[in-house]
């Protein structure tokens, strides 16, 4: 019988002595990698031991007398003044330097030379001010806080350093630094200290002799839905925007302003005051008393100011919060249950006495094609949007660049091309009409109370009413 024939898979004296071999290397390994671990146990034990002995032999020293002087431990300088050397006290030693990082106590307000006062706000003094190191000029705000006020610094301004402090925008004013006075117990005595820009937008509109061109309210209007959108796509509301509040340089760059009322929000938004916005550009809802609000708000103010670049005047200028509904009212119409579905559910909103039958399809209507005649369809189409009754159906600011308006001839001028004109921040204190500001903090809302609308036309038609209608008390 014959013998069985070798595999030959079968391992020879090769695979053997291949497979001892990678054995003893893994073996190796391992006692390489036992024996540093053991010498990492000794060094950190050593160095526990060292630890305690200083310890132990600081507490001796302290109960026994003053520690002992300090050696040096600078041996060129000890090698220098050892063997007399001529550069013995001319070489100081070489140590080892790092740049601290931004922390630590602030500046002094000293730092800065006060050139002129620009403006008092609603909630600081802005003035135009010098660093003396550098010769750089800026902005210098005093943040208003009530001596009385025995809660410290108000939420008011912790939020505008800390948004700030956050943004980094080209169409948002760049906060530097806060320094404070030389009389730290004061806590009235914080100033922020914001970069320097020649001009407000109200203050040009008051002293032009005629309107922006076309081409130049686009080009505004893209920059102010720039940094609006930065704003939102961060969950910041600006809550106060204005022209006073929007800075232009001579660059013709716009820059967002005046954080006071600005706040971060959430999705959906929590329940917040109603107590926001400058009066003529401050939203139906919250007139209405509305208390849960998002970016909408915001774009309200954008087309009141939309409408004040193209008549250099405020658009809706009401007396109190009744006149401005009414203004409001005047100029989109009356809300219906179409135009705005869920105002009846506002807390104002439930007293309004609107008129009914034929009169009130009548005043249902938008009047901003007639008010603005020399608009395009276009531009009036996005004011209208913008002004809409409905908070749900105003444009985003990212749609309101998209908008057709703003590709239309003429095209949005280059900010190179800018006009310039003088700065009345750079020489003397602005001296402008009186304007209404933000509600201050601690106001009280106003009650509208039950307010009739019924007969404030007399059956006529819009455009014969002429001086336009008031809201009656009832």
């Amino acid at each position: 019988m014959a013998s069985k024939a070798k595999s030959r898979w079968a391992d020879d004296e090769a695979d053997a002595a291949l497979d001892a071999k990678l054995k003893k290397e893994k073996e190796e390994k391992k006692r390489l990698k036992a024996e540093k671990a053991r010498k990492l146990e000794a060094e950190r034990q050593a160095r526990e031991a060292a630890a305690a002995s200083a310890a132990a032999q600081q507490e001796g020293d302290s109960a026994n007398g003053p520690p002992a002087k300090r050696r040096r431990i600078s041996p060129e300088r000890e090698t220098a003044q050892a063997t007399g050397g001529p550069n013995a006290a001319s070489n100081p030693p070489k140590l080892l330097r790092f740049e601290g990082g931004a922390f630590g106590r602030c500046r002094s307000v000293e730092n800065y030379d006060k050139l002129n006062d620009i403006e008092e706000g609603a909630y600081g003094w802005v003035s135009r001010a010098k660093e003396t190191a550098t010769g750089k000029v800026v902005a210098l705000k005093r943040l208003k806080i009530d001596p009385k006020d025995r809660g410290g610094l108000p939420v008011t301004g912790l939020r505008e350093i800390q948004i700030l402090k956050d943004c980094a925008h080209r169409n948002v004013v760049r906060l530097q630094e806060v320094v404070v006075g030389d009389d730290t117990s004061k806590i009235e005595n914080i100033f922020l200290v914001l970069e320097f820009l020649e001009h407000d937008l109200k203050s040009i509109l008051e002293d032009m002799p005629e309107p922006f061109l076309a081409s130049e309210v686009k080009t505004l209007l893209q920059q102010l839905a720039l940094g609006v959108a930065y704003l939102h796509d961060n969950w910041i509301l600006h809550r106060d925007l204005k022209t006073s509040n929007l800075l232009l340089n001579n660059r013709g760059q716009l820059k967002i302003a005046d954080f006071g009322m600005a706040r971060y929000v959430g999705d959906p938004p929590p329940k917040l005051t109603q107590l926001v916005v400058t009066l003529w550009y401050r939203a139906p809802e919250l007139l209405l008393g509305a208390t849960r609000y998002g970016a909408a708000i915001d774009m309200w103010s954008v087309g009141c100011i939309f409408g004040e670049l193209l008549t250099r005047e405020p658009l809706l200028q009401g007396r109190n919060e009744v006149d401005e509904l009414t203004k409001i009212f005047e100029l989109c119409g009356i809300p219906t249950d179409e135009s705005w579905p869920a105002f009846r559910r506002l807390p104002n909103a439930r007293g309004l006495r609107l008129p009914s039958g034929s009169n009130s399809a009548a005043l249902a209507g938008s009047v901003i094609r007639t008010k603005f005649p020399l608009l395009t369809a276009a531009g009036a189409g996005l004011l209208g949007s913008l002004l809409a009754l409905d908070p749900d159906r105003r444009p985003t600011a990212r749609e309101m660049l998209a908008h057709e308006y703003f590709r239309q001839d003429p095209k949005p001028k280059q900010e190179a091309m800018f006009p310039t004109f003088p700065s009345k921040a750079g020489q003397e204190r602005r001296r402008r009409r009186e304007t209404p500001n933000a509600p201050a903090r601690g106001q009280q809302a106003a009650d509208l109370g039950a307010v009739d609308f019924s007969g404030i036309f007399s059956g006529r038609d819009r455009e014969e009413r002429g001086g336009g209608f008031s809201l009656r008390m009832v």
